[in-house]
């Protein structure tokens, strides 16, 4: 791998986020709800599984006591 001095490495930073393909403030903020949102749906979805196990459990438990 051949190496270069840091003034060169920066200029090709700078070359490479120049072609990154940025965001605009819409596409951020509707990515960022959709995230929260299906964050919150699968919370709920295992919180209602966990109490569906747990409720089953103490059947179980129960039946055999």
């Amino acid at each position: 791998m051949a190496k270069s001095n840091p003034a060169e490495f920066v200029q090709e930073v700078r070359a490479e986020a120049v072609k990154v393909a940025w965001p605009t403030r819409r596409e951020v903020m509707l990515t960022t709800v959709m995230v929260f949102i299906m964050a919150t749906i699968a919370a709920l979805f295992f919180f209602f599984i966990d109490r569906l196990i747990s409720f089953g459990l103490e059947q179980i438990l129960q039946f055999g006591a």
